[in-house]
C-alpha cells in the first residue's frame, strides 16, 4: 500500500512540471523526474563514434519543421497522423512567424526545453487553447509534446522537446512530433547555464536562449 501511494504521489509531481501557462512548478519535482529519466535512459541508441544520431520519420506525409538556435538547428516531424490539431496548429504558428524570435524560457537538463511563450515568462500562449489529443505514444528523448495548464484542454502554444525519456508524462500531454535530425542541438540547449525562477525552481536560462526562426521545411531542414 505504502509503495502504491508512494508511485501515485511521484506520478502527480511529474505531471505538475509541465503546466506551462500557470507556472505552477516544483525544483524538487523536477529533480525526482530528472534522476527517473537518466535511468531510463540507460542502454539507449548510442550512434557510432563521428555519426550524428537522427530518429526514423514515422509517416512521409507529415510535415516538417526546423527551429534555428544559436545552437544550430533541430528538425521535428509533426504527427498530423497522431494529433492533427496539435500539429495543424504549430504548423501555422510556423508558417505566420509566431515563434520567431520567441525563447526556450525553460530549461531542465535530464529533462527537457520549453519555448512558444509569446511573453517569455512561461505565462502566455496564442490567442485559442486546443483540445487534448492524448495517445499512447511515449515521451522519448526527441519527443515533441505540448505544455498546458490544469485542464487537459488549456495547450496554446508552448511546447517541449524531452531530453531524456520521462514515463511520468506518457498519456498526460499531447504528443505531436519527434525530433529527426539535431539532437547535439537539443542536448547543447540542454547544458546551458539556469538560475532559479520565482518559485526556486532552477530552470531560467542564464542568457536567453531564442528560436530565432521557426518555418516549416524538409527533412534535411531546407526551408519550404
Amino acid at each position: 500500500m505504502k509503495k502504491t501511494i508512494w508511485l501515485m504521489l511521484v506520478s502527480l509531481l511529474a505531471a505538475l512540471l509541465l503546466f506551462g501557462c500557470s507556472g505552477d512548478a516544483s525544483e524538487e519535482a523536477a529533480k525526482d523526474t530528472s534522476a527517473k529519466s537518466e535511468k531510463s535512459s540507460k542502454g539507449g541508441d548510442t550512434p557510432p563514434v563521428g555519426e550524428a544520431k537522427t530518429h526514423a520519420v514515422r509517416n512521409a506525409d507529415n510535415q516538417f519543421v526546423t527551429v534555428e538556435t544559436d545552437f544550430g538547428k533541430m528538425t521535428l516531424e509533426l504527427y498530423r497522423d497522431i494529433a492533427p490539431a496539435h500539429a495543424d496548429s504549430f504548423a501555422a504558428r510556423a508558417k505566420d512567424g509566431f515563434y520567431n524570435g520567441l525563447t526556450f524560457h525553460r530549461i531542465i537538463d535530464g529533462f527537457m526545453i520549453q519555448g512558444g511563450c509569446p511573453q517569455g515568462t512561461g505565462m502566455g500562449g496564442a490567442s485559442y487553447n486546443l483540445n487534448a489529443e492524448f495517445s499512447d505514444l511515449p515521451h522519448l528523448e526527441g519527443t515533441l509534446s505540448m505544455a498546458r495548464g490544469p485542464s487537459p484542454h488549456s495547450a496554446s502554444s508552448q511546447f517541449f522537446i524531452c531530453l531524456r525519456p520521462t514515463p511520468q508524462l506518457n498519456g498526460k500531454y499531447t504528443v505531436f512530433g519527434h525530433l529527426i535530425k539535431g539532437y547535439d542541438t537539443l542536448h547543447k540547449l540542454g547544458k546551458v547555464a539556469v538560475q532559479a525562477d520565482a518559485r526556486g525552481e532552477v530552470s531560467v536560462p542564464v542568457e536567453k536562449v531564442y528560436s530565432h526562426k521557426v518555418y516549416l521545411s524538409d527533412i534535411d531542414g531546407n526551408p519550404l
